[in-house]
């Protein structure tokens, strides 16, 4: 079935040390008839990228390894007018640096943005998977060698395939059926503080409910007044927020593109008119044991 990789989001702690393996692996060094080198500056085959969601002080930062996604359908292949694109048996795509003319089809056509020119040689360049160190006897890619948490993992699409299952791949709708899989991909959130605005104290247990296109989310506010909703799909959420003692908090229509912290909200204590306390009166004596409800009519 061809080679693999499959990169787990949470354990990716943001250290860059697979994107400088990648250019200490690439840069000055010339590993024809793989690959050309890749300039200093201006190109990331294996590119990491951050994700920064929320705001201060709910902030939640993840980390993404992006490089070529060895597709088994690449658009980048048909796109070349010179075969200079091939794909190999492990299912790796390179780019013949002597057939190439640098004429950028390929870079237009990748919907990844994985691919990149090289003007001073005329050339485009991309991730080989590091075909010319596996094809000489070694075992793994230097990104992967060189991640020191595991994040990244390499082999045989067959022998990963349950670290595959449940796994996503980049932009499935392009059709690229893409072999670089992402486990553990976080959604969005809804994040904030609920508190007494007269008292000036968190408000704890208070009742929490999202809601969109009919589902239903509930949590409840924390010791510390917090409640978090996470792993949300992109959508638009209707937030209630219930507490005893206090007025609803409504707010309708948040439009979750990027996470979206609300900030402290301010309950408002309800108004207790002597109606409301003689109607809880009245509950107090129902429950009492022995009461009688009809003497309170």
């Amino acid at each position: 079935m061809g080679k693999a990789f499959v990169i787990d989001i949470a354990k990716c702690s943001g250290c860059y040390s697979c994107q400088t393996a990648c250019k200490d692996e690439h840069c000055g060094n010339d590993w024809s008839p793989y690959a050309k080198p890749q300039p200093d500056i201006g190109q990331f085959w294996l590119h990491l990228k951050d994700d920064v969601q929320g705001s201060i002080p709910k902030v939640k930062v993840t980390y993404t390894p992006q490089l070529c996604n060895h597709c088994r359908e690449p658009k980048c292949l048909p796109a070349c007018p010179n075969g200079a694109i091939y794909r190999r048996e492990d299912g790796f795509v390179l780019i013949n640096p002597e057939k190439c003319v640098g004429c950028g089809a390929c870079a237009k056509a990748c919907p990844y943005g994985a691919i990149y020119g090289n003007k001073e040689l005329g050339i485009s360049q991309k991730c080989t998977g590091c075909a010319h160190l596996l094809d000489n006897g070694y075992k793994l890619p230097r990104c992967v060698e060189n991640c020191p948490t595991d994040a990244i993992v390499f082999g045989e699409e067959e022998e990963l395939k349950d670290l595959i299952r449940g796994a996503q791949v980049r932009e499935p709708e392009t059709g690229c059926r893409p072999r670089v899989y992402y486990r553990n991909v976080p959604g969005k959130f809804i994040a904030g503080l609920v508190y007494d605005p007269v008292e000036k104290e968190v408000i704890i247990g208070a009742r929490c409910i999202a809601v969109t296109g009919g589902k239903i989310i509930e949590t409840v506010t924390d010791e510390f007044g917090d409640f978090l909703f996470k792993d949300l799909a992109v959508g638009k959420y209707d937030v209630t927020i219930f507490a005893d003692g206090y007025d609803e908090y409504y707010n309708f229509g948040i439009d979750l593109e990027n996470s979206v912290n609300l900030g402290d909200i301010p309950m408002t204590p309800k108004t207790v008119t002597p109606e409301d306390i003689e109607a809880e009166e009245r509950k107090k004596l129902i429950k009492t044991e022995g009461g009688n409800a009809a003497n309170l009519f």
